[in-house]
């Protein structure tokens, strides 16, 4: 099937006018002063905030990659650790991201913290961490989810969903509960080291506040404020 050309088509027959929905913002006025000097302990304040708030996994995150050609790609995923040195997800090595990171390292985070007015964008490097630091994780996650790692060769294609069925019921009769399950040879996890990281705080009129982190040449970070 070609790109549609017809511009007339009736995409919306509800009549749910995307330009018409807007928000107001109203939170109060973040500075500079507020700020932590590193951001890493001004992203584990946020990320409580965004915790206690209530809001429904406030750890997931948009991944974008790209290929050596600058073709970008994003999904959610879970953030799964995070300390000085970044953050941490798992995946399948041999997935769409995966792929795009052996080529290309960088990566941007999105933590879009709606409910709250908030996002945090990081810009850094993505590398695997240690086979010993995966194998800590995997034994940590449900057992059916250790079996999904198994069952789902990821960004592959794929006949049905009853073939995906299949497989993890396939491994379940070979690892039932409580038997323990080796870890993937092709799965494991990745840690984003930032060099850039933006917080972001809607308000009022689109006046949004935006505080980035620099990494300098010299080490330590600067703040700069970016306009709205």
């Amino acid at each position: 099937m070609g790109p549609v050309e017809n511009q007339d088509l009736d995409l919306d027959p509800a009549g749910f006018d995307p330009a018409a929905m807007r928000k107001q913002y109203r939170s109060e006025i973040v500075t500079e002063d507020s700020f932590a000097d590193e951001p890493m302990e001004q992203f584990a304040r946020w990320f409580h905030e965004a915790v206690t708030s209530g809001l429904f996994e406030p750890n997931a995150m948009v991944v974008t990659t790209a290929t050596p050609d600058g073709r970008p790609s994003s999904r959610t995923v879970l953030l799964k650790a995070f300390d000085a040195r970044g953050f941490v997800f798992f995946t399948n090595y041999t997935s769409r991201k995966g792929m795009e990171i052996a080529a290309n390292p960088y990566v941007s985070l999105l933590f879009p913290w709606h409910p709250i007015a908030r996002q945090v964008i990081v810009s850094g490097t993505a590398a695997r961490i240690g086979r010993d630091e995966t194998a800590a994780y995997f034994r940590s996650r449900p057992h059916g989810s250790q079996l999904g790692a198994w069952a789902s060769d990821q960004s592959s294609v794929i006949a049905s969903r009853e073939e995906l069925d299949r497989r993890h019921a396939d491994l379940l009769a070979r690892y039932p509960e409580n038997e323990r399950v080796p870890v993937p040879p092709e799965w494991g996890g990745y840690r984003i080291a930032p060099e850039a990281m933006e917080f972001w705080q809607g308000h009022e009129n689109r006046l949004h506040d935006r505080l980035r982190y620099v990494a300098e040449a010299e080490g330590g970070w600067r703040l700069e404020r970016l306009c709205p």
